[in-house]
């Protein structure tokens, strides 16, 4: 079978998704006061960092439909945990539906995306997605090392865990 940017990133968006999940079930074991509190991760606390994932992903989901971005993360601040990672789950579900529903040309498609409402730029949306999905990766392992030292279990995020337990389902 031969594998498609197309594929590619459909099964990174189910990646994403299962990976939050996995990140969820160890900061669960927190609680309230611990995922809120400044740890000095670059947002803070392990709340708004996910947050933050949460803000990223829908303003480049945003500039790849190529429709505004208007989210910032004051404005879309969701205080609530359970909320907050409903929203997160939600978005990487409609993200891999959407990217399914993309030609497989699209992903050799440049798009057109603005920065701090001024500046035009042009990228590639196999970057655009690329940055989506690492920055994601990035930020995650920011939150399970901070709620790790915090007393939660170690979450198995990595990829090849992913694709051994969706070839077992």
């Amino acid at each position: 079978m031969m594998n498609t940017l197309k594929k590619h990133f459909v099964y990174q968006a189910d990646y994403q998704h299962w990976a939050n999940d996995m990140l969820f079930a160890a900061v669960d074991a927190l609680d309230e006061g611990a995922r809120q509190s400044n740890q000095g991760i670059s947002f803070g606390s392990i709340h708004k960092t996910v947050n933050h994932i949460l803000i990223v992903t829908r303003n480049w989901m945003s500039r790849l439909k190529q429709e505004p971005v208007t989210t910032t993360a004051e404005e879309h601040f969701i205080a609530d945990w359970k909320d907050l990672k409903n929203a997160l789950r939600q978005e990487y579900r409609a993200a891999q539906r959407w990217l399914e529903a993309q030609p497989e040309s699209f992903f050799d498609d440049q798009i057109e995306y603005r920065e701090n409402h001024n500046t035009s730029h042009m990228i590639w949306a196999r970057d655009a997605l690329t940055q989506i999905m690492t920055h994601a990766a990035h930020q995650r392992g920011q939150v399970a090392a901070i709620a790790v030292r915090l007393g939660a279990p170690e979450p198995e995020m990595g990829f090849l865990t992913y694709k051994q337990e969706m070839e077992k389902s």
